[in-house]
């Protein structure tokens, strides 16, 4: 039986033709410009993109000029926080509406206030006739949540996706609130944990 032996320079042959051929192919890739093989000018470079700012119209029964909504956050302090509190608890922030999604979600937080007004008048803050109040909108018994809260008053949470509703009604007022969610949870209620 015939053996082939293999030297030591064999064995590192194999490995340093890889990588020979690795760098040949990593050198090449990226080189090729447009414009290169035809001989032209080179291309002018574009400036990338920056994300803007959603535009808000004026929604139906609100003034021309809408109030700006707060930034949901700036540039950010000189120093940067010590506890990181915000950094930290910023799943917790919902996500404001812009857009048609505005417009929709004031209406639908104008019919919610409307239809709770008369039980406030009455000086009524049950938690389950708020909840028949708002499913009597139509919006589906399970999406919607109603809760006392303090000794005259109730708050409450509907789950219109896309729209979130909530709001409380006490002796002064029905106050309801529209938002999108929350950036890292699905569904209306407030995370319990990030990411």
């Amino acid at each position: 039986m015939a053996m082939i032996r293999t030297t030591g320079v064999r064995r590192g042959m194999l490995p340093m033709a890889a990588l020979t051929a690795w760098g040949v192919l990593a050198t090449g890739c990226g080189t090729h410009r447009p414009g290169d093989d035809a001989g032209g000018p080179e291309p002018s470079r574009t400036v990338a993109a920056t994300p803007s700012r959603p535009v808000d119209f004026p929604c139906p029964g609100e003034s021309p000029s809408p109030t700006p909504t707060p930034a949901t956050h700036s540039s950010g302090p000189a120093a940067p926080p010590t506890d990181h509190y915000a950094e930290n608890n910023g799943f917790k922030v919902p996500l404001p509406l812009h857009g048609r999604s505005r417009c929709d979600g004031l209406a639908a937080a104008k019919r919610i206030e409307g239809a709770l007004e008369p039980l406030r008048r009455h000086g009524d803050f049950d938690p389950v006739r708020t909840r028949s109040a708002l499913t009597g909108l139509g919006y589906p018994a399970g999406k919607v949540q109603s809760y006392q809260n303090g000794p005259s008053g109730v708050g409450f949470l509907v789950d219109a996706s896309p729209l979130c509703l909530e709001g409380t009604m006490n002796d002064r007022a029905v106050q309801a609130d529209a938002f999108g969610g929350y950036p890292d949870h699905t569904g209306c209620d407030v995370p319990s944990g990030g990411h």
